[in-house]
């Protein structure tokens, strides 16, 4: 059972890139997946979450309008469209099963509780 985020990169200021969450060992369907980042030197924060159906998203003030999350169970996969990227959101990028029923999830990372191997999003200016 584990959970595999890919897709970082290195890209300049303005470009975009599309990370995926994709879950082994187990069915993604029943669950809200939350994405995380920890920049280098700072502690880790919530960045967006999905539901497990797909039609409830929260984002992080800081990229709503930029960042993108969305699933496909088919392909027992969730994904987040990172467009117009900016250098401070240079750092790891990590996805977990957890809730997304109100903003605050994404805030509570004690609730997520199976987490995937990060993949590092560096953005030069």
């Amino acid at each position: 059972v584990q959970l595999q985020a890919s897709g970082g990169g290195l890209v300049q200021a303005g470009g975009s890139l599309r990370l995926s969450c994709a879950a082994s060992g187990f069915t993604l369907d029943y669950y809200g997946i939350g994405w995380f980042r920890q920049a280098p030197g700072k502690e880790r924060e919530g960045v967006s979450c999905i539901s497990p159906s797909g039609t409830v998203t929260y984002y992080e003030d800081s990229v709503k309008g930029r960042f993108t999350v969305s699933r496909d169970n088919a392909e027992n996969t969730v994904y987040m469209q990172m467009n117009s990227l900016k250098p401070e959101d240079t750092a790891v990028y990590y996805c977990a099963t957890g809730p997304c029923t109100t903003y605050y999830d994404i805030r509570r990372q004690n609730n997520y509780y199976i987490w995937g191997r990060g993949t590092l999003v560096t953005v030069s200016s």
